[in-house]
């Protein structure tokens, strides 16, 4: 991948301050996802580490991860599973509770959705605290599965994620 071409993609993030609370600087993907050629280049890019290792599963956290982990899973072969929120999904789950940068959160996960020699990727837009990507991991790992690592599109390092996913490789498309 050129430095163009993520140069390119970085321009296309709208940053948005104070939102969803004052402090906060979102950053706003629509516009990248608006633009085809770039929404196939970015999913073709966050799976590039990952794709000698076959993985069989993509593992999309809600909301944002499906939006790129559905077609990875597609183009790749792997079989799609998403990590939801509490109470959207209607069988058994394991839940992680996780801290976000502004409040706490959950995911969950089918009991059944993976299993034992699945090789998994998990995929979102954005690393920050790494607090998400981490409960996503252990979801993965209490199902199971291999987790292979996890991969985003942007990641703000000024926020430490990585430090919180230390023993999982990470992959991020654009730095921040």
């Amino acid at each position: 991948m050129t430095a163009d071409r993520r140069d390119r993609w970085r321009a296309m993030l709208r940053p948005v301050p104070d939102f969803p609370k004052p402090g906060i600087l979102f950053q706003d993907i629509t516009p990248l996802l608006r633009d085809g050629e770039a929404l196939a280049g970015v999913c073709a890019a966050m799976i590039q580490p990952f794709r000698e290792a076959a993985p069989t599963a993509i593992v999309g956290i809600e909301s944002r991860g499906f939006i790129f982990g559905a077609p990875i899973a597609a183009e790749t072969g792997a079989g799609f599973v998403p990590l939801r929120k509490p109470g959207k999904l209607p069988a058994a789950v394991y839940r992680e509770r996780y801290a976000l940068e502004y409040g706490e959160d959950a995911l969950e996960l089918h009991r059944d959705a993976l299993s034992v020699g699945d090789r998994v990727v998990i995929v979102d837009d954005v690393l920050a605290t790494g607090g998400t990507a981490a409960a996503a991991a252990r979801l993965v790992r209490q199902s199971g599965a291999t987790v292979l690592g996890v991969s985003v599109l942007l990641e703000l390092p000024a926020l430490g994620g990585r430090r919180v996913l230390s023993d999982t490789a990470v992959h991020s498309v654009l730095i921040a």
